[in-house]
């Protein structure tokens, strides 16, 4: 990449501390070149405000705020949510939300007519891979301009001071300077104490925890949800018809509200280093609770376990960022076909952080009352003779054969 060749540039831009300053560093460093900023809006909320004044006082010449709340949800969460796929108990707020992002901004670079796409992520994370990787898969010839890996900064206190030298405004300041991210389905905390393995989270401190509440300051008495299910994406609330969408934002009230999906995990990065960060996901955890529930009714065992095995190769190809790739494709075309019968509804109990199963119903349940029963039944409790004998004849031949040695 020549820098003189560059000119324009698109930027993932969400105000936060990397991106604001790395405006007025690519006009410092790219020959003054045009920077167009993007915004994914992926749930962030209140992050979102002001974001376009802020963009062009530091040296935009436009920003694009684009609405991906539908499409990051349909086809970026509900799917990962039905392959049961976690990554180290991590529920992947940060890591799906990164390729929806990262597809929107290449699409915004190639009608702009970019000569570069930018980015903030550093050079020690997993986003600066999902960024590249979707990249590459929708704009392959694509340059991409990495400031993490370039400049001489250091640390978040180095990026504060430039950031003041430069007259770049921030929301925040040097003694709650964590390391965020934050959409529709979770928040995560990172740096500060939190890089001491050996500090509890300040989950009681007023203002931590932003989803919710700890579970010691949850209600005293618990709160039930049902939720419906049709081919495993949920449909309904408490008997109210809603998106998926709709769910989760009315999860995350009421999980936050009785201290639901909190996380505190060192995790394995994909760069090789361990990790720890905080997550709070509450409307997440709920709907991957109830999923689970109504699965264990409408799934048959081999089914069961070979999707259990997949789901950690599924979570594995999302967290290292490998969306657009082969193998996630046919993995979230085997497990639509799991999700044909995974339709029902289950009602779980919240209390203090606790989901505890309340029910469960399905018209193509796999749960027979009338052959599980202790009591009378028609199952032939003679049967079980003949298949133990069968199916212990090795173990019985093995210790013949031993027994004669």
């Amino acid at each position: 990449m020549d820098k003189k060749n560059i000119k324009k540039v698109v930027l993932a831009y969400s105000g936060g501390l990397d991106t604001s300053i790395i405006i007025p560093w690519l006009k410092e460093n790219y020959n003054n070149c045009e920077v167009i900023a993007v915004s994914g809006n992926v749930g962030q909320a209140d992050e979102l405000e002001g974001l376009e004044e802020k963009a062009l006082k530091t040296g935009a010449s436009k920003l694009y705020v684009l609405d991906l709340t539908d499409d990051y949800v349909d086809n970026y969460i509900i799917p990962t949510m039905k392959a049961g796929a976690l990554y180290e108990e991590y529920l992947l707020g940060t890591s799906h939300a990164r390729p929806c992002i990262a597809k929107a901004l290449t699409e915004i670079a190639i009608k702009e007519g970019a000569d570069a796409i930018c980015h903030g992520c550093t050079g020690k994370g997993n986003d600066q891979v999902r960024f590249e990787l979707t990249i590459k898969a929708f704009a392959p010839e694509m340059p991409i301009i990495a400031p993490w890996r370039e400049w001489d900064i250091k640390s978040r206190e180095e990026e504060i001071d430039y950031a003041e030298a430069h007259n770049v405004p921030l929301k925040i300041n040097r003694e709650t300077n964590y390391s965020k991210d934050k959409n529709l389905w979770h928040l995560s905390h990172e740096g500060l104490d939190l890089e001491d393995t050996g500090n509890e989270p300040m989950y009681e401190k007023e203002g931590f925890l932003e989803m919710g509440v700890s579970p010691i300051k949850a209600p005293d008495t618990p709160t039930y949800v049902e939720l419906d299910f049709v081919k495993g994406v949920p449909v309904a609330l408490n008997g109210k018809a809603m998106s998926a969408k709709e769910i989760i934002l009315a999860l995350n009230e009421i999980g936050g509200a009785n201290g639901i999906g909190l996380l505190d995990i060192v995790e394995n990065r994909l760069v090789g280093m361990k990790c720890r960060g905080v997550y709070e996901t509450p409307g997440g955890a709920i709907l991957y609770k109830a999923h689970s529930v109504l699965e264990t009714i409408c799934l048959d065992k081999m089914t069961m376990h070979e999707k259990q095995k997949l789901a950690i190769t599924f979570g594995e190809l999302v967290y290292n960022g490998q969306w657009f790739t082969p193998l996630r494709e046919a993995l979230s075309a085997f497990v639509d076909k799991t999700q044909e019968t995974v339709t029902g509804k289950v009602r779980l109990k919240l209390y203090k952080g606790n989901m505890i199963n309340a029910g469960v119903w399905s018209d193509y349940s796999l749960y027979s009352e009338e052959i599980a029963t202790f009591g009378e039944s028609d199952y032939n409790q003679k049967d079980a003779e003949g298949f133990i004998n069968l199916y212990g004849l090795p173990i019985k031949v093995q210790a013949m054969v031993k027994g004669k040695k």
